[in-house]
């Protein structure tokens, strides 16, 4: 199915498990370096001083360097403490790979977001960026937090309203 940024909540509602999307629009990346300071803007509401509006969007679990981008593992703590906070604000999708803690799983049920995997090719994610710019945090490099303007970034829905395909 393909589907452009923002996403709805409606559309977060239909998704299930091994369901596949193609994404269009702006999503954003971090990991370890880049989230948990995200979080901390958005405690204190300070994240709009940025222009970040991350209401329907998608987050991928990486950086950004000239190699190409490619998920990290999302159960990492800095990187899976930020999922139920960023849902909270607004992300509706958050790509990466790995099993997920059930508290986290809870939250993305609670805040009606879902966590995706994307196939393993990273050439493949990397064609589909048309344009990139660091949105915060430069100082990081490329674990600094970007913009990417992507078409046809395809995902597959991993965990959605508690249910998980590694649970299997």
């Amino acid at each position: 199915m393909q589907v452009s940024t923002p996403i709805s909540n409606a559309l977060i509602k239909e998704l299930k498990p091994y369901d596949t999307l193609e994404i269009t629009g702006v999503i954003y990346t971090g990991r370890d370096a880049a989230l948990p300071r995200v979080v901390k803007l958005i405690e204190s509401n300070k994240l709009d001083e940025l222009g970040i509006d991350l209401n329907g969007t998608a987050i991928l679990h990486t950086a950004v360097s000239v190699a190409g981008i490619g998920p990290t593992s999302s159960n990492k703590l800095d990187i899976e403490s930020s999922i139920p906070a960023l849902s909270k604000a607004g992300v509706k999708i958050h790509i990466g790979k790995g099993r997920l803690t059930k508290e986290t799983v809870e939250a993305l049920k609670e805040y009606n977001s879902v966590f995706a995997v994307t196939p393993p090719v990273t050439a493949l994610l990397t064609s589909t960026v048309v344009e990139k710019k660091i949105a915060a945090f430069p100082e990081e490099g490329m674990e600094a937090f970007h913009m990417l303007r992507v078409v046809k970034f395809p995902i597959i829905i991993a965990i959605a309203h508690g249910k998980s395909i590694f649970d299997k």
